[in-house]
């Protein structure tokens, strides 16, 4: 009769787990559902911009700190 504790122990360990995992998907349900997630691999990533030059006010030697010409993207950045 060794096998009925062992039955009720596994099928707890079953149930809590279920419960554990249904809770924590119930949770993200609402940010995300089984329909987005399957789209996520056809969404097309943003655009990024590469930096025109460096950010840094020592290295950038193009002229516009000393005011003779329009500022350019890198000093707008920084």
């Amino acid at each position: 009769m060794a096998v009925v504790p062992l039955t009720l122990s596994i099928s707890l360990c079953l149930v809590f787990t279920f419960v554990v995992f249904f809770l924590r998907e119930h949770a993200r349900g609402r940010f995300s559902s089984a329909e987005r997630d399957s789209l996520l691999p056809l969404a097309e990533e943003g655009v990024r911009v590469a930096a025109d030059g460096p950010a840094d006010a020592a290295d950038h030697a193009c002229g516009c700190r000393d005011g003779s010409r329009t500022p350019c993207a890198g000093c707008l950045r920084s």
